[in-house]
């Protein structure tokens, strides 16, 4: 708090990770008086075979998920499955569900990430809107794949706009135009990343709804 010591040094010394800091630092903020790093274990270190056999369902739940071919989803959401089990009554950290999911073969590594050299920098709200679409199974209980259309403002990544259609206007250029606003196509998925990511969320969010 005093500027002492830098984050990576504490995170050193502690042993732990960014996140785990940040949370640290809000529990200190929260009550500086009675803020202790001590490590006290409040529950068993075995967990309930209810708790076993409720994470093994939620995880196969997410298993069927990816292996649809028909739902645009390639990854395991562990934290859906933390939630959906405290639903239920359970609470359980994500930590283990990720150990769980590892025995039980529910687990794929992270890909790694293909580095873009070119990137564009903005100053200011509204200097460029990113404009794209995706046309997914948005829904398991879907007949059909609907189309999103979605704007986003490059500098404050904040969605200006998003619609399903079934018919995307072709004119939708020729108005930019008229209002004086040119249109550049970016050359590769990478090169627009930031209206591309929102896609990932909302699919994984309208499959698992």
């Amino acid at each position: 708090m005093r500027g002492t010591i830098t984050r990576p040094e504490i995170q050193e010394t502690l042993r732990i990770n960014k996140t785990r800091f940040f949370a640290l630092l809000k529990e200190y903020r929260q009550a500086p008086e009675s803020f202790s790093i001590a490590y006290e274990r409040s529950h068993s270190p075995r967990l309930s075979v209810g708790l076993e056999e409720a994470i093994q369902t939620e995880l196969q739940r997410e298993q069927a998920l990816i292996e649809n071919p028909q739902l645009p989803i390639s990854s395991y959401n562990y934290s859906a499955v933390r939630d959906r089990l405290a639903d239920r009554g359970y609470v359980v950290s994500v930590n283990t569900i990720i150990q769980r999911a590892k025995q039980l073969g529910c687990y794929i590594p992270h890909p790694k990430k293909k580095i873009h050299d070119r990137q564009v920098v903005t100053a200011a709200i509204g200097a460029l809107i990113q404009h794209d679409a995706s046309t997914h199974l948005w829904s398991p209980y879907a007949s059909e794949k609907w189309t999103l259309i979605t704007s986003i403002d490059d500098y404050s990544r904040l969605l200006l706009y998003a619609d399903f259609t079934d018919d995307v206007d072709p004119q939708w250029r020729t108005c930019l135009r008229t209002l004086g606003v040119d249109v550049t196509y970016a050359l590769s998925p990478e090169a627009k990343g930031k209206v591309e990511r929102p896609y990932r969320w909302l699919r994984l969010k309208g499959a698992r709804t």
